[in-house]
């Protein structure tokens, strides 16, 4: 019997830690829904949309759009308020880590205004890469740089250089290398080293072993972080974030009263990550994309599966061509299913997310699914005069499972 990683955990772990954890809805029960009702509109200029997690810094960014300033000046100020965050754990300071402990930040920008664009990708110690990209717009004749080049640059420009890792993130990171690797944690010559045994996973398991692994491997990764030092309150947090990797983002695009358009977006990328792995968050035509005689777009979720259909710029060429931002976004997100021929055995594993803004002001948030959680559905957050986040239009009907699943029957391989 197949156990899925979300049934695995929702099942075996009642009580506190379900809700720590969290549990997914019946998330395949169907998969052929149309357009359904959620952020599909209209607005007048000036307007900015970005992803949820700037909510609650849309304000500043309205308000410079307001008084007349740029519009890049205006969706950098959102998408600064989560880097600057140390508990926002998708960005900046404090983001997840990638697998050797080092904060790796991603970012791009498009000023439509004057047509140029700049991009870093692999960049340590730098909490802004957000402005990094564009003052690699400002300042060079490149658009993208990379890694320690990246960060020579930064330095020059007067960037000020710190370390990332937040003692939280430091203590998460510690509690993903001690489960989950082969040598960090107690040895043989430790007298706690029958912990290490707990790890052990049956190659096959039925439901109610599966349940009681679980239930173990809980147990022990509470024990290792309440000897790293995870406070209580946090411990089942964390332990989600090791068992389920999590991707981060923010997208913020603007437009202003004279028809000026700009965007941006920025990451940490995947949590726990090979060290260089870029995203799409830093990739011109994926991550973002910006023209300004037609519209903008972004996105946050599976950046590898973003890249693929470069769906930032898939999206506004389908707004040039005609079509709304909804069918747009769509036709964005039915591009990656079709990378899959439609096998939902492997799409479930994914999701995607994009904020689109026309230059009209006609607006649109998609998903693939409804989102990443029951409870915590996809939302896109609006300002036109009017702050206020709004549900995604979703392709599917339900919500994603996480990647990689923890358990797998070799014989559906």
């Amino acid at each position: 019997m197949t156990v899925s990683r979300r049934d695995f955990i929702s099942t075996a772990v009642a009580g506190s830690l379900a809700v720590g954890l969290g549990q997914k809805s019946e998330a395949q029960k169907s998969t052929s829904s149309g357009p359904a009702t959620g952020a599909v509109g209209t607005s007048k200029a000036p307007i900015i949309v970005c992803a949820g997690n700037g909510y609650n810094y849309i304000e500043e960014g309205y308000n410079i759009l307001k008084s007349g300033g740029d519009t890049l000046d205006a969706a950098m100020r959102v998408i600064r308020g989560p880097e600057d965050d140390p508990n926002d754990t998708s960005v900046g300071l404090g983001g997840l880590p990638n697998e050797d402990g080092v904060v790796e930040l991603d970012a791009c920008c498009m000023h439509g205004p004057t047509r140029r664009a700049g991009a870093v990708g692999g960049v340590h110690n730098i909490k802004n890469v957000s402005l990094l990209s564009k003052a690699v717009m400002d300042h060079t004749g490149h658009v993208f740089l990379v890694g320690e080049g990246a960060e020579k640059f930064a330095v020059a420009q007067g960037f000020p250089t710190e370390n990332l890792l937040t003692d939280s993130t430091r203590k998460i990171w510690l509690l993903y290398k001690e489960t989950h690797s082969d040598w960090w944690g107690p040895g043989l010559s430790d007298p706690n080293w029958k912990r290490r045994l707990q790890r052990g996973l049956q190659s096959q398991p039925t439901k109610q072993s599966a349940n009681e692994e679980l239930k173990l491997r809980v147990e022990h990764m509470r024990e290792v972080a309440q000897d790293i030092g995870i406070p209580q309150e946090d411990q089942l947090a964390a332990i989600r974030k090791v068992l389920f990797p999590p991707t981060g983002t923010i997208h913020c695009s603007a437009l202003n009263e004279k028809g000026e358009m700009s965007g941006c977006t920025t990451t940490s990328g995947l949590g726990w990550k090979i060290p260089g792995r870029v995203g799409d968050s830093a990739l011109i035509g994926a991550g973002c994309y910006t023209d300004q005689d037609v519209g903008s777009a972004g996105a946050t979720g599976s950046g590898e599966e973003n890249i693929k259909v470069a769906g930032a710029h898939t999206i506004v060429e389908n707004m040039r061509h005609g079509m709304s931002p909804l069918d747009a976004g769509m036709d964005a997100l039915k591009r990656i299913v079709r990378n899959y021929n439609g096998d939902m055995d492997r799409l479930k594993f994914m999701d995607m997310t994009y904020y689109i803004l026309r230059k009209d002001g006609a607006y649109a948030g998609v998903s693939l699914w409804e989102g990443y959680d029951a409870n915590k559905p996809h939302k896109i957050v609006i300002h036109d005069g009017q702050r206020r986040a709004e549900k995604t239009v979703s392709l599917f009907q339900g919500v994603s499972e996480e990647w990689p699943p923890e358990f797998k029957n070799p014989m559906d391989l």
